[in-house]
């Protein structure tokens, strides 16, 4: 999912006359902040999300019609696992889905600020798909292991697992913010990508629902599939475990 949707961004218009290549520049100079975010999402979604908003900018597309086609690929995606027997070509068509949908929704926000600033409804929609695909596509990969492979039944107990962890893990990073903000405390600084060394990127790199997605392009060699899948369901577990102890603390301190 994209954590970084949960904070808001620098407003800016595209120059008019300038053209695709003047409107990637201006979204380059005002990227958000790049605060722990994970290595997929930091390196390549953001820099895929700004070129899709400089397209979709052009095309005079709005940014719920780019949250909205972000949800249909993420979607098709999502019910290839559940419905198709796993095959090589299918993998690659759900990772190239579940990536495109990724980047798209990197894309609503840049192109919100390109045209001035998004709204509240925006907002809670790009929220409300994030929420969904979180869970949604670890239940299709439940179905999908069930309905179309032979893995032992154990295994299907990880994609349930996962879709738990991704829950309270969305559910927690939002629910920070509104504390926050309701005992009125600042929300995290957002430091610039300069200030934010590669190695704490690297370090959460299994936790990124960019590299999920590009997982899925083993789905059609279910003997490779699963054991990666279950890594990446631990390293999921393991961060929501230590990060709930971290905001726990922090939320102690909030004032009364």
């Amino acid at each position: 999912m994209n954590r970084s949707s949960v904070l808001p961004g620098p407003r800016l218009r595209d120059p008019g006359g300038k053209g695709l290549h003047g409107t990637l520049r201006r979204l380059s100079a005002a990227q958000k902040g790049a605060a722990g975010a994970p290595a997929y999402s930091r390196f390549v979604n953001r820099r895929l999300g700004r070129l899709l908003a400089a397209l979709a900018f052009h095309a005079g597309l709005t940014p719920n019609a780019v949250t909205a086609l972000s949800a249909v690929a993420t979607g098709t995606g999502i019910a290839l696992v559940a419905l198709v027997p796993p095959s090589v070509p299918m993998g690659l068509v759900v990772a190239a889905c579940l990536v495109l949908g990724y980047a798209l929704d990197a894309a609503d926000g840049q192109l919100a600020r390109l045209r001035g600033g998004g709204s509240p409804a925006g907002e809670w929609l790009d929220h409300m798909v994030d929420a969904a695909k979180a869970s949604s596509l670890h239940l299709a990969v439940l179905i999908g292991l069930h309905q179309h492979t032979d893995v032992d039944p154990v295994v299907l107990l990880v994609p349930l697992g996962y879709c738990v962890v991704d829950a309270v893990t969305y559910f927690g990073t939002m629910l920070n913010e509104a504390l926050r903000a309701q005992h009125g405390v600042a929300t995290r600084a957002q430091p610039t990508a300069e200030r934010v060394g590669t190695g704490r990127s690297l370090l959460t790199l299994p936790t990124d629902y960019g590299l999920l997605a590009c997982v899925f392009v083993l789905y059609g060699w279910t003997g490779g599939f699963v054991p990666v899948y279950t890594v990446l369901f631990l390293a999921a577990a393991g961060f929501l475990a230590l990060a709930s102890v971290k905001w726990f603390r922090e939320m102690g301190r909030l004032p009364r």
